[in-house]
């Protein structure tokens, strides 16, 4: 019989270690490009006894700790330009705060096959574009700048809300291919927007009392170290690196959700 999690004494030993194996590992993960949650969240889903609810608050928690060490990190060294990072945040929060709203009723099994197109789609593209996200170029100035960045605030606050995997990732290609940025500073950015995305979610899986609090905080703490050393490891070796890491988080999302979508 299989005794439900509330709380982190409920779990043995070295399943609290591989979890903050994996929560290192997320965290290094997200702070370099997105995309952490493929760690993180499976790993906290194989855990019996997790109800799937308590899975996502739970990894939303540890999450938005390393999000925001690692944006604090970026911001430090890098100096993204939070004229266009602030407004991107909170037009994101309200779209997190939409699609979560939507979530509760739209089966996922008709939004994972368009994202899978999409990620196919933005994989092809990057790879046929070495030079694309090597510096700056932005596309515009003034209204047009900001309007784009607040669309894709909207837009991507909200599926990750409704959906959640890659929010990070489809982030910095969107701040790279739209706006203009150079993978460095279009990964600075997506880390101020990601946090706010996670606290939006969080709000509302913490009014539900879905986080297992201390199983959060101990995985959280373990992000932080993953996301120190991946925003660390990102600025000293530049756009050039994030690039590669991005193309290989891509294929690990394009291989899960096509699992996902084959298998039902």
């Amino acid at each position: 019989m299989t005794v439900a999690v509330t709380d982190l004494a409920d779990l043995a030993a070295p399943t609290i270690a591989l979890l903050v194996l994996a929560a290192i590992a997320a965290g290094w993960v997200d702070a370099v490009v997105g995309g952490g949650g493929l760690i993180q969240l499976p790993a906290l889903l194989l855990v019996p006894g997790l109800a799937p609810v308590q899975a996502l608050a739970t990894n939303k928690l540890a999450s938005i700790m390393g999000t925001s060490v690692s944006a604090a990190t970026y911001y430090r060294r890098v100096q993204p330009d939070l004229r266009t990072a602030i407004p991107t945040a909170l037009a994101a929060l309200a779209g997190s705060g939409g699609g979560a709203a939507l979530a509760s009723w739209l089966p996922g099994e008709v939004i994972e096959p368009i994202v899978l197109v999409a990620l196919v789609a933005v994989l092809v593209w990057t790879v046929t574009r070495p030079t694309l996200g090597r510096a700056n170029d932005l596309r515009w100035s003034g209204r047009r700048h900001y309007g784009a960045a607040v669309a894709i605030g909207v837009g991507l606050g909200f599926y990750d809300g409704l959906v959640g995997p890659g929010t990070g990732t489809f982030l910095v290609i969107a701040l790279v291919a739209v706006l203009g940025y150079g993978f460095l500073e279009a990964s600075a950015k997506a880390k101020i927007v990601n946090a706010a995305t996670n606290l939006g979610a969080l709000v509302v899986f913490a009014v539900a009392g879905a986080p297992v609090w201390r199983l959060g905080l101990v995985m959280g703490a373990a992000n932080i170290v993953g996301a120190y050393l991946g925003a660390r490891m990102a600025v000293a070796r530049g756009s050039g690196f994030v690039r590669v890491v991005f193309l290989v988080v891509v294929g690990g999302l394009i291989l899960r959700l096509g699992w996902d979508v084959l298998a039902r």
